[in-house]
C-alpha cells in the first residue's frame, strides 16, 4: 500500500511526502554518495519510498534548492560539490531583515573566530602567517588612503582587506569546517563591516583603532600565543558589537 501524501513529523508540523523523501535522500547523499555521483533513477526512488514519481520530482527540486543536487539538461540529478552559497543566502537574509540577526552573527563570530585565532596561533604555517600579514599590510595602506578624505574606493579596499584578514585566520586554523562556514559568512560580513564603521565614527573612534586591534591578533598568532590570540579576537569583536549597536541606535540605514 502506498504511503500517505502527508507523513507525521512533529505533531504541529506534518511533513508532506515530498519533504519526507527529500530528507531521506539527503541522508543517502551525505552518507553514501560522492560529489559527481548520480542519484538512483526516479522510478527506483519512487518504488523504494512508495510514492509517486511526481513526488520524487518535487523532492529532487527541494534538494536542488538546498544546493545538494545539480540537474543537467536531460540528465539524472548528480551530487554537487559542497557549496556554501545556500547558507550564505540565508545569513544575508537574516542580517538584512532582522536587527537581532546582526547580533546573532556576532555571537557566532565570537565563538568561531576566537577558536580559529587560537588554533591559528597553534597551527599556522609560515605561509599562513604571511597571508594574515599581507591582509594586515593592505588594511594599513587602505586606511592611510581613506584618511586623506572622502575616498570610497579606499574605504572599500579597507573592508575587503579586513575580510581577507579574518579569512586568512580561518584558513590558518587548519579546520576545514571553520573555513567553510567563514566562506558562507563573507557577504553578510561585508555588510556588517559598513555598519560597524558608521557606528565607530558615531562613537568618535577611527580606523586606527581597528588596525591596532587586528595587529594585536596578528602579533599573538605570530608569537604562537593561543591565549593572547583568543583574547585579542574577543576584544576586537566586542568593539565591533558596540559599533553596530551605535549604528542601529542612530537610525541610519545601511547602504
Amino acid at each position: 500500500m502506498a504511503r500517505s501524501d502527508v507523513t507525521a513529523g512533529p505533531e504541529e508540523y506534518p511533513l508532506t511526502a515530498a519533504e519526507r523523501v527529500a530528507n531521506e535522500l539527503t541522508e543517502i547523499i551525505l552518507g553514501e554518495l560522492s560529489p559527481g555521483a548520480s542519484i538512483p533513477a526516479e522510478a527506483d526512488i519512487a518504488a523504494r519510498f512508495e510514492v509517486s514519481r511526481l513526488t520524487v520530482r518535487e523532492a529532487v527540486k527541494m534538494l536542488v534548492g538546498r544546493g545538494l543536487l545539480h540537474i543537467g539538461r536531460g540528465r539524472r540529478a548528480v551530487v554537487r560539490e559542497p557549496d556554501s552559497s545556500v547558507f550564505a543566502a540565508l545569513l544575508v537574509s537574516i542580517v538584512r531583515n532582522d536587527p537581532k540577526g546582526l547580533f546573532d552573527l556576532i555571537e557566532l563570530r565570537m565563538a568561531m573566530e576566537s577558536l580559529s585565532s587560537g588554533l591559528a596561533a597553534k597551527r599556522a604555517s609560515r605561509a599562513g602567517v604571511q597571508a594574515i600579514d599581507a591582509a594586515m599590510r593592505d588594511m594599513r595602506a587602505s586606511a592611510a588612503e581613506a584618511a586623506d578624505g572622502e575616498n570610497p574606493e579606499a574605504e572599500a579596499r579597507f573592508h575587503e582587506s579586513d575580510l581577507q584578514f579574518h579569512e586568512a585566520i580561518a584558513m590558518a586554523s587548519g579546520n576545514r569546517v571553520i573555513a567553510f562556514i567563514f566562506e558562507a559568512m563573507a557577504k553578510p560580513l561585508r555588510e556588517s563591516f559598513v555598519m560597524s564603521r558608521r557606528g565607530q565614527t558615531l562613537r568618535g573612534a577611527g580606523r586606527v583603532e581597528t588596525v591596532e586591534a587586528h595587529q594585536a591578533i596578528l602579533d599573538a598568532i605570530r608569537a604562537g600565543d593561543q591565549r593572547a590570540a583568543v583574547e585579542a579576537m574577543r576584544a576586537h569583536l566586542k568593539s565591533t558589537e558596540l559599533d553596530i549597536r551605535s549604528h542601529l541606535a542612530s537610525g541610519v540605514a545601511a547602504a
